[in-house]
């Protein structure tokens, strides 16, 4: 057992929270499972395992984990983000327990890969592997950056070390769930592409300025040639580089379906979502509060 405590979010997870929690129980000292009031069995299926489970109300994921932060007396001394969809292979939790407590000081945070499953496949190719992800830090060191998506842990100070090995996201519910999913992570990304245009809110950046690695180039792509390309042209572009380019064809029928459905089905709904409210806004575009009230109109969001 490692001096580390876990902290998991959940809403409805019944189907992954034991093998998630069960993966951690052999590196962990103290497991949190933060709930948004879920329905299902996970918070007796977590409490039975020995997690200590409390409820806050969900807006985001970034601000639900600011307030795990803000809120746990935690006295560990590291922290591990986890998702209750994913898992610790083996061979990482020996890494952890090997590694972790010999550090420097000067070591804040650890990076590690993470392996993408979809339809029971590992997705090894179009640019999915290994997604590296800073997901252990040292205690008072981390913080999460506020966005509405794709928010990372963030170092205040000190460096980072890469571990050699995996941890596994492997959802098991249905392609129904799969699509709802990412319709309802459009609009918050949208909501982001049209934040960041027209200058309406400050949007958390700090990862620029941190010790990220993949995640920083990622984003400072993302936000520096990939928006800046015409609507749906940068879709095409993107599926055609992850299936074409970066091999993704060698993924086989499920690594189609993921790519199709994650590299340009969800960006193509994104730009969807972002021309509903170019249109909406045609006549306001230096409107700011009329911008704001728009978005909060078609997507139901707390801005």
């Amino acid at each position: 057992m490692t001096d580390i405590t876990v902290i998991i979010l959940t809403y409805n997870e019944e189907k992954h929270i034991e093998r998630c929690i069960r993966s951690t129980q052999r590196v962990s000292a103290k497991i949190i499972v933060v709930d948004s009031f879920s329905t299902d069995r996970t918070v007796e299926i977590s409490e039975s395992l020995g997690a200590k489970v409390l409820q806050n109300e969900f807006v985001n994921q970034a601000l639900q984990f600011q307030w795990a932060l803000d809120s746990l007396q935690i006295n560990t001394s590291w922290i591990m983000r986890l998702d209750a969809d994913e898992y610790l292979e083996p061979s990482l939790i020996e890494e952890i327990k090997v590694k972790l407590p010999y550090l420097t000081k000067d070591i804040n945070g650890v990076i590690l890969k993470r392996k993408q499953h979809f339809l029971g496949r590992w997705i090894r190719y179009g640019d999915r592997y290994p997604i590296e992800l800073l997901r252990i830090w040292r205690n008072g060191t981390g913080y999460v950056e506020q966005r509405w998506m794709d928010e990372h842990i963030v170092l205040k100070e000190g460096d980072s070390v890469r571990f050699e090995n995996n941890f596994v996201d492997d959802n098991l519910n249905s392609i129904h769930w799969f699509i709802d999913k990412h319709n309802k992570y459009a609009s918050r990304e949208m909501v982001e592409v049209i934040i960041l245009k027209y200058d309406l809110l400050n949007i958390d950046n700090s990862i620029k300025k941190a010790d990220a690695g993949q995640a920083k180039l990622k984003r400072l792509i993302k936000e520096h040639i990939y928006n800046k390309l015409p609507i749906f042209v940068r879709p095409v572009s993107y599926f055609i580089y992850r299936y074409f380019l970066r091999l993704g064809f060698l993924d086989g029928k499920e690594g189609f379906a993921y790519h199709f459905m994650q590299g340009l089905w969800y960006r193509c709904l994104v730009d969807l979502k972002c021309l509903e409210v170019e249109t909406a806004i045609k006549q306001h575009r230096s409107d700011k509060k009329y911008i704001l009230e728009k978005l909060t109109s078609i997507t139901g969001l707390k801005l």
